[in-house]
């Protein structure tokens, strides 16, 4: 039988301007059981992360109605056929990519760039057998990633991770997102080296958590590029060697006086033309920019050719990570006390605060990550 549950759903916009948070209304939906392969989760937490924002200003298409929300933490509820990874009662985290496992990217371990997950998910707002498992006086609702934004949601069980007692409930949300994002970039496609220089442009939610796992993998300057100094104080508490104000500094030449010469990485956590373009600025010769910010449709890049062809210069895309071998790496390094969960998450809300906490986004009043207390009852 499905689930009646309460949720926030996103609205049709009724004009070009009703575009944003607004958009968000309380309501009630159905949540049918998980389908072969499928796991029910009782959601305990979600993070609030710019890529919604993206979605309710109509700068990334989805349809609608729709349920948003797409870093999760919570308790297993039910398990479809076939799933034996985890069981009713077990503690959990969610990775935003849902691979399918079977596509010809999946099979190349290439999860990231999962082609089951991008058409019939991030486009349609289906799972993978092209249906949705929300529904509103019998209407679909479409799922961005599994709709964290209600009390309970389905996950494909490949995204589905069991959690060790050592990791708080609802602080693992991030890991899913955030912390998944953010290894991804700064592990899997700039594979940061000890003793490398890096910075990294933007610091909210996910350019904390690239400072974050940067200095763990050993790199010896990580120098923080933003417009707000409580964002770049909070930065430097989280492993950030040095700050540029890039409001009130020229962070390229703030960079080459620090260190003599460009950063071996520059990661972009925003999605913006001029931070990405600001990122390649900030590379020395030979350097690599890694851009892990998703940008409004249409936004393109205006890059000199014959610098980055005489420098050697790489920009590098990062969307993500694999999330089978992604998640138990961030879950364990949660576990064993390297990543401050507490420190990253900022911003508290309840689950009835989901469209303020969307409108503090909005307004850059949120320092680092945001987080919605879905069920605080769950432990």
């Amino acid at each position: 039988m499905p689930q009646h549950v309460p949720a926030f759903v996103l609205e049709p916009a009724e004009d070009s301007t009703a575009v944003g948070p607004e958009r968000l209304h309380a309501d009630e939906i159905d949540v049918a059981a998980p389908h072969p392969g499928e796991v029910l989760v009782d959601v305990a937490a979600c993070g609030v992360c710019h890529t919604d924002l993206h979605v309710m200003k109509d700068e990334v298409a989805f349809p609608t109605p729709a349920v948003l929300g797409h870093e999760v933490s919570g308790v297993v509820r039910e398990v479809g056929e076939g799933v034996t990874h985890v069981a009713p009662g077990d503690r959990v985290a969610c990775s935003f990519i849902m691979p399918c496992g079977t596509c010809r990217h999946c099979e190349k371990g290439l999860e990231d760039l999962c082609e089951t997950f991008f058409q019939q998910n991030r486009l349609a707002g289906h799972l993978y057998d092209g249906t949705t498992r929300y529904s509103r006086e019998g209407e679909d609702v479409a799922m961005y990633s599994m709709g964290g934004h209600a009390r309970s949601c389905v996950v494909p069980g490949r995204a589905v991770f069991p959690l060790p007692d050592e990791v708080p409930l609802h602080d693992a949300a991030i890991l899913g997102c955030s912390l998944f994002t953010g290894y991804g970039a700064v592990r899997g496609v700039a594979d940061v080296q000890p003793g490398e220089n890096v910075a990294v442009v933007a610091t909210g939610g996910v350019g904390l958590s690239i400072i974050h796992l940067a200095r763990a993998a050993g790199a010896q300057r990580v120098i923080a590029v933003d417009i707000d100094d409580e964002k770049l104080a909070l930065a430097a508490e989280l492993g950030a060697t040095d700050v540029i104000n890039s409001s009130t500094q020229d962070a390229a030449d703030e960079v080459r006086r620090l260190l003599g010469h460009g950063v071996d990485v520059a990661f972009e956590a925003l999605g913006s033309v001029a931070t990405v373009s600001l990122a390649v600025d900030l590379l020395d010769d030979g350097g690599r920019a890694v851009l892990a910010g998703i940008a409004p449709a249409g936004q393109t890049l205006d890059v000199e050719i014959a610098k980055l062809v005489r420098r050697k210069l790489r920009i590098l895309g990062s969307f993500g990570a694999p999330a089978s071998t992604t998640m138990p790496e961030v879950i364990r390094l949660a576990a064993e006390g390297n990543i401050d969960l507490e420190r990253l998450i900022t911003d508290r809300f309840t689950f009835e605060e989901i469209g303020e906490a969307y409108r503090k986004l909005n307004d850059r009043e949120i320092r680092g990550r945001g987080l919605v207390v879905v069920r605080p009852e769950l432990r």
